[in-house]
């Protein structure tokens, strides 16, 4: 393969192509077994900031990755040259490097039968045809929006247009062999506020995988420049314990975290505050968590997982009970279990909501926090104490009073789940956990 053929756009069959060669290099070397993955992404990205051109990133990127196995030994190795001797290179040096490695009789292959057949086209490839100066265009369309909006907002983090389109195929020595595209759009505003010499920052954006399902530019900017001015006026509260809302771009990381517990790593670890809780209540009764990997157009869908295994339709929670973990092939061996088709990860996790928006949840909760943006990282994955500063807006009688920063939310994940209340309709899409917004009551949050 040349190299000015390198710099062109690959293909699904080139790619399949390229998988097949260094599974055959790999079979030559004598390898019990293999697999090969093989990408291309090419996209762009724009910002502009103060209603000119900040960055423009040009995307261009490819590889492949090659593990092989032999007596139970695993080595691996990758490449951004896919010229066949890049490729042979790169195969050989996988094969030397699991003479070095010891024994794992857990690794290998997921089983020759789970593999996937008939592959459906799951409607993920919508490419935009949009170049530079479309895409600088749209940036500071989106921030003058916002900028013009109220003559508080003082000044701006920008405004960003992303396209990307990626080629993925991957193949084994079981003879599987599949490949898909996938697009992804966004474009994103951050503005800041300035009122009696305090200074709030907030964001909007949106994203698709088919470009005219976006947002119009124009109005990304002024959903921003309108959520960053009603944090104006922000102040503390006093230490209480109230009931807390998680709106839906944060309730999907709440959720999130239970999800991480109970993958098969977290668990053959056991560093999971959900250890061994397959059988457990850890939600309330209401509360369902399904696993839908073939949503058309979804975030994270997939006919297949990252070892080639058939995903499916499941209940990971059925009225609050854990149904089982979340498990690639060797997470799987590790707890003697079978793989559940995660490698790679969940895919699509649905938590059904009621019939209740969020301005519903607000009039139920009558009294508590309204929590818009998390800040630090404090959470313990292994006893899920959960300790997080917040912004949000106070609520009193079921009415949004004002703006608050500079607390802290805290509990213990165990419990906290077991509280949750409620969950709106107000489901975000633009996630592979699909949740609506989240009442939990009483949590402690630490003012003054």
């Amino acid at each position: 393969m040349a190299e000015n053929e390198q710099r062109q756009s690959l293909g699904r069959e080139e790619l399949e192509k390229i998988v097949v060669f260094a599974l055959e290099e790999a079979k030559s070397l004598g390898v019990d077994q293999a697999e090969v993955a093989a990408s291309q992404d090419m996209g762009l990205s724009a910002t502009a900031r103060l209603g000119d051109v900040e960055n423009l990133e040009f995307t261009n990127d490819r590889g492949i990755g090659i593990t092989v196995y032999k007596n139970s030994c695993k080595g691996n190795a990758s490449t951004s040259d896919i010229s066949p001797a890049a490729i042979r290179e790169a195969v050989a040096k996988a094969c030397s490097f699991a003479k070095l490695t010891a024994e794992d009789p857990h690794s290998g292959l997921a089983d020759a039968a789970l593999m996937a057949t008939a592959v459906r086209d799951l409607d993920l490839d919508h490419p935009w045809q949009i170049d530079a100066r479309q895409a600088i265009s749209l940036a500071i369309e989106s921030e003058a929006a916002a900028t013009g909006f109220d003559k508080r907002i003082s000044n701006s983090e920008g405004a960003t247009v992303g396209t990307n389109r990626g080629m993925r195929a991957y193949g084994n020595t079981h003879g599987f062999i599949g490949s898909y595209a996938k697009t992804s759009h966004s474009i994103t505003c951050v503005v800041l506020a300035e009122a009696d010499g305090a200074m709030q920052r907030d964001y909007h954006y949106t994203s698709s995988r088919v470009p005219g399902d976006l947002e119009n530019a124009a109005n990304v900017g002024v959903t921003a420049a309108e959520k960053t001015i009603r944090r104006l006026g922000a102040r503390k509260i006093k230490t209480t314990t109230a009931p807390v809302i998680f709106i839906p771009e944060l309730a999907r990381g709440f959720i999130g975290h239970a999800i991480g517990a109970i993958a098969g790593g977290a668990q053959y670890r056991r560093a999971s505050f959900l250890l061994n809780a397959a059988g457990e209540k850890i939600f309330p009764d209401f509360v369902d968590i399904q696993e839908r990997p073939h949503i058309p157009q979804a975030t994270a869908s997939r006919w297949y997982d990252a070892e080639g295994v058939a995903t499916y339709d499941r209940d990971i929670v059925a009225d609050g009970v854990l149904q089982a973990y979340i498990l690639s092939s060797y997470s799987a061996r590790r707890l003697g279990l079978a793989t559940t088709a995660n490698a790679g990860g969940a895919q699509n996790l649905v938590i059904p909501g009621s019939d209740t928006d969020l301005a519903g949840l607000i009039a139920e909760m009558g009294t508590g926090l309204i929590v818009e943006e998390l800040i630090g990282q404090g959470v313990n994955a292994v006893t899920g104490d959960y300790s997080r500063g917040a912004v949000g807006h106070w609520v009193e009688n079921g009415e949004i009073q004002f703006a608050v920063h500079e607390v802290t939310i805290a509990g213990n994940l165990r419990d906290l789940y077991m509280r949750i209340a409620a969950i709106g309709n107000d489901q975000d899409l633009r996630s592979g956990i699909r949740c609506g917004s989240l009442l939990v009551d009483g949590m402690m949050i630490a003012g003054t």
